[in-house]
């Protein structure tokens, strides 16, 4: 779920997933592999906002979920925390 969230961000905001649960714990050891951990969803880099869309070109966010930042204000006025979230691959 998104559990807290960070005005304060390195990133134009973020909002906290509140990965790895304890199942995602016991998944990830019983395939010999670390949960990870820290995910967020999170808009550009404070001072590249002009980037836009097109952060999407490559995978720059080692596990989070990145948006530009008007999508960011969206998701931050509308998405209340506790809010269930379920990331597929």
């Amino acid at each position: 779920m998104l559990d807290r969230r960070n005005p304060k961000s390195q990133f134009y905001k973020s909002i906290h997933v509140s990965y790895p649960s304890a199942e995602d714990f016991r998944k990830a050891n019983e395939k010999g592999h670390p949960p990870g951990g820290d995910v967020m969803i999170h808009g550009l880099p404070n001072g590249m906002g002009a980037i836009g869309a097109a952060h999407r070109l490559r995978d720059w966010t080692d596990g989070c979920i990145a948006v530009t930042d008007s999508e960011m204000d969206e998701i931050w006025k509308l998405v209340a925390n506790g809010t269930p979230i379920e990331i597929k691959p």
